[in-house]
């Protein structure tokens, strides 16, 4: 199929990286495509370098904006394509990455091509992702544990038709909770992983994923707070108002959810999650919290070893966890 892919790319005082993110993409073997650039109204050098490939862009505009998500909304609005992603200004595609997307989105089936990202830093290559995460026949799972990269998954447009734009009061975790909402609209048939390096993902200083860790914190659990709630799970949701940062009136459309069966077993996916990450973190008070109000019965096999494992490992001293780990 020949789909036209349109690309977004918000930006904001990021003239040091812009023109290769730019050029990542118009030199993409694939001529079905259009980028859509919407600057914050930079005061650096980024306006120059924008204006000297404007011919080839699709559309393009430098004005002050409410932030991250506002500014993609924006660019979904103008675009086109068939498909629909977006890229930020200081990360960059690989050769051919479009056109291996566009190959994957084969027949009308399919609704979403997941990839992977090489992360790198200014000394180098640091690892590869894994890509998004999406668990066959395991919809609360893959809710639950929502963990996305964005840049390397590409959706149809008609899934944001349905699901709509992205939450404008979120500012960390806006791909997160439209993940979260496509899979409540459409499950996970017709999402496919591949193996194939997609994005080059830039670690620095001054990226919003290195500065604002309590940001995405507080976003994140605050979206399962509002999950936990549509589940009635009163119990867990005072224990985890009292441990974490929640901000209980964040806006989303979570909270008008109707599948209370799906809701409550996500919810139980997110306990268990969040405890095997408090237990990595060595916060094991927190680990003992979360793990107290998980149903076990409501995990797959695999899921329930994890938790079993857990179960018994918040029983060891803290020392003696640091001594096996240093073996």
């Amino acid at each position: 199929m020949n789909n036209q892919i349109s690309i977004i790319t918000p930006s904001y005082q990021q003239a040091r990286y812009l023109e290769q993110t730019i050029q990542s993409v118009l030199q993409q073997k694939t001529y079905l495509i259009e980028l859509i650039i919407i600057d914050g109204g930079s005061a650096d050098e980024s306006i120059e370098i924008i204006k000297k490939y404007a011919n080839q862009l699709s559309w393009w505009i430098s004005e002050k904006d409410r932030g991250q998500s506002h500014a993609i909304n924006k660019g979904v609005k103008k675009a086109t394509g068939h498909i629909i992603n977006w890229l930020n200004s200081d990360d960059y595609y690989t050769d051919n990455a479009l056109k291996i997307i566009n190959q994957h989105f084969y027949s009308k089936d399919i609704k979403g091509v997941f990839g992977r990202s090489r992360l790198f830093n200014e000394k180098g290559t640091l690892g590869y992702s894994l890509g998004t995460d999406i668990y066959p026949g395991n919809l609360p799972k893959t809710i639950g544990w929502a963990r996305i990269d964005q840049p390397e998954s590409f959706f149809l447009r008609e899934a944001w038709d349905k699901v709509g734009m992205l939450n404008e009061n979120l500012q960390y975790c806006m791909d997160r909770e439209w993940w979260m909402r496509y899979l409540y609209h459409f499950g996970i048939d017709g999402l496919i992983k591949i193996p194939d390096i997609l994005v080059n993902f830039r670690i620095h200083a001054n990226s919003k994923t290195q500065l604002q860790q309590a940001g995405f914190f507080r976003e994140h659990h605050s979206l399962f707070y509002q999950l936990g709630v549509v589940a009635g799970e009163k119990s867990s949701l005072d224990m985890i108002y009292q441990n974490l940062d929640i901000d209980k009136s964040l806006p989303t459309n979570i909270r008008y959810w109707n599948n209370s069966n799906l809701c409550k077993e996500s919810f139980n996916y997110y306990l268990l999650k969040t405890a095997d990450e408090f237990y990595a973190q060595d916060k094991i008070e927190l680990s003992k919290a979360f793990l107290k109000y998980i149903d076990p019965y409501l995990l797959e096999n695999e899921d329930m070893k994890l938790y079993k494992r857990l179960k018994l490992r918040v029983q060891i001293p803290l020392s003696i966890i640091h001594f096996f780990r240093t073996k």
